[in-house]
């Protein structure tokens, strides 16, 4: 052996023979059950902290619940009243108060006089196409016609 070794051996060895004496095999058994305890104990935090996280999140279930059955009672409220029968006679039946007169206007004539809204998306296409360069345009156009996308005509 190599005499470098030896001492090194010799310190193992009297650090082993330590653990003969009662004293350190009970600060041995001592630090164990402190391990144990101190785990056991982070367990039960981490435990609680999860289920009170859950029973919020479920307190927030309920809450939303109870304001959608409020919103459904606060409807059923509003259907019962004289208000609403009367706006829905006159949506679906075409009645009409006494001394009203109804006027009954051809479809045709109705849609006449109506305004054309434009597309959303369409508009929305315009307009980042306005933004873009040229090349970039000229790209898409490209990649619209390879691909035989329906382009957005001006």
């Amino acid at each position: 052996m190599d005499l470098k070794q030896k001492p090194e051996l010799e310190k193992i060895y009297d650090y082993i023979l330590q653990f003969k004496d009662v004293r350190a095999a009970g600060l041995l058994l001592f630090l164990v059950v402190v391990l144990l305890i101190s785990w056991s104990g982070i367990k039960v935090i981490d435990t609680n902290y999860r289920l009170q996280k859950q029973i919020s999140q479920l307190e927030q279930e309920t809450q939303v619940q109870q304001l959608g059955n409020t919103n459904i009672k606060l409807q059923n409220d509003y259907y019962q009243t004289d208000q609403y029968l009367e706006i829905a006679a006159r949506q679906n039946f075409g009645l009409a108060k006494a001394g009203e007169t109804v006027l009954n206007v051809p479809e045709n004539v109705a849609l006449a006089h109506t305004v054309d809204v434009p597309n959303i998306d369409q508009v929305e296409a315009k307009k980042t196409q306005a933004k873009q360069p040229a090349y970039q345009r000229n790209f898409q156009a490209w990649m619209n016609f390879l691909l035989h996308r329906q382009t957005v005509q001006d």
